[in-house]
């Protein structure tokens, strides 16, 4: 079902707005805190989905058990997109629709694993932090890409890591989880340290490059897409 998310208090209309937005939300972000171990509790994976042409969004949150990795509980939410497609803003269109989903959610998130960049962005505050300060839940993100930061390539070994960095500061990991396939981008969000962030990763990566609850959450919001637009 399509329909309209509420959005947080001052959510911004503009693009002035929201990078003040992104400033003042910035400062709340919590570094140093380890978070929860790894392989323990639940891991939420979280993503979405878009209709470009009718300005659809769908997201999707999927609660793992972190020691298994089996499913606990799912949701999805899919509605109008909130905010316009601006670099270095995506969490604005995003944001609105990854709450619904996860209010619908009876389970404990645990630790949100986010299809993105947490301090790995041009103003330190990607989703995974934007999204970890608006919950107050521990946040990691995991990208595809380096986006525009550098770094060496790790050693071709699972587990092998090597900084991602913007200048002289380290922003996150190229942290290899499959032997001589190439990195995922690692980033805390909110909540927990890049150590840990990465060993949360390789716990959720035993057969494949990205971790399973990004797969899940990644399946699911195109389906919950798919099966939207099919009852439009």
């Amino acid at each position: 079902m399509i329909t309209s998310f509420p959005l947080p208090a001052g959510w911004p209309a503009t693009e002035a707005r929201a990078r003040a937005v992104q400033e003042e939300l910035r400062s709340r972000v919590v570094l140093g805190d380890p978070g929860p171990a790894p392989g323990t509790g639940t891991v939420t994976g979280v993503d979405v989905a878009y209709d470009d042409a009718r300005d659809l969004v769908a997201a999707a949150a999927v609660v793992l058990d972190a020691a298994s990795l089996e499913v606990r509980e799912e949701a999805t939410a899919v509605g109008r997109a909130g905010f316009p497609y601006v670099p270095g803003l995506l969490a604005f269109r995003e944001v609105p629709a990854v709450l619904a989903a996860l209010r619908g959610l009876d389970t404990d998130p645990g630790l949100l694993v986010c299809d993105g960049y947490g301090l790995a962005h041009p103003r330190r505050f990607g989703l995974a932090c934007h999204l970890g300060v608006l919950t107050g839940l521990p946040a990691i993100g995991v990208a595809k890409n380096p986006f525009t930061f550098t770094y060496a390539e790790p050693s071709g070994a699972r587990g092998s890591a090597a900084p991602l960095t913007d200048g002289a500061e380290e922003v996150g990991r190229a942290l290899r989880t499959r032997a001589g396939v190439k990195p995922v981008f690692v980033s805390v969000g909110h909540r927990t340290t890049l150590e840990s962030a990465c060993a949360h990763v390789l716990e959720l990566t035993p057969r494949y490059r990205l971790p399973e609850s990004t797969r899940r959450a990644d399946a699911l919001c195109r389906r919950a897409l798919k099966e939207a637009l099919g009852s439009a």
